[in-house]
């Protein structure tokens, strides 16, 4: 009985791994900092932005983008999977078009490209999202000729969340990458120096 609670506390109080570590920082930091998180709803944030940011790690993205997913969650809905969005678009303008923790439009739901997801869900959207993310990577590769994977990405996502043009959307960049770029400058300023 006394070597099981040992191991027990052994395992309990074993230092953070590197990983765990880096994931709390960046997830920390995207929480607290995301001025659409009441205070009230931070620990909940923190729970959801961590189950997200190792849904976005699934997908290898380029490390200079590391976080991009908590950004446009923040952006769009401070974390929060019930959100509504603005009626501006809706024709009773009494439901919102986009809702959810990225605000997907009712499309994603039944779409062509088979995502079928619950918008309210934040697993299945944040999979579905870097989904099309990553779908629009070979178009992007063609348009535009971006030589390194991190502005193959930035175009890729730019062309993801925004409505499709003929010419492509190279030269622009999403407003959740602003958000993105706070979130590694505060990140930076944090870290000891090696």
């Amino acid at each position: 009985m006394t070597s099981i609670l040992t191991i027990i506390l052994i395992l309990t109080t074993a230092p953070p791994t590197k990983e765990t570590t880096q994931i709390k920082s960046i997830v920390d930091i995207a929480v607290e900092n995301c001025k659409n998180v009441p205070p009230h709803r931070i620990g909940e944030a923190k729970k959801i932005a961590t189950r997200l940011y190792k849904i976005e790690k699934s997908f290898n993205v380029p490390i200079k983008l590391d976080g991009m997913l908590l950004a446009a969650a923040c952006a769009e809905s401070g974390f929060n999977p019930k959100a509504k969005g603005d009626r501006k678009f809706s024709r009773n303008k009494k439901t919102p078009k986009a809702i959810g923790i990225l605000q997907l439009w009712p499309w994603w739901e039944k779409s062509r490209w088979g995502y079928k997801i619950d918008r309210t869900d934040p697993d299945n959207s944040a999979k579905a999202w870097m989904t099309h993310i990553v779908r629009q990577l070979p178009s992007v590769r063609r348009k535009c000729k971006a030589r390194s994977p991190e502005k193959r990405w930035i175009q890729a996502w730019v062309q993801a969340i925004r409505k499709p043009k003929a010419s492509g959307r190279c030269k622009e960049k999403p407003k959740h990458l602003r958000y993105l770029r706070r979130f590694q400058k505060i990140q930076r300023k944090g870290m000891p120096s090696s």
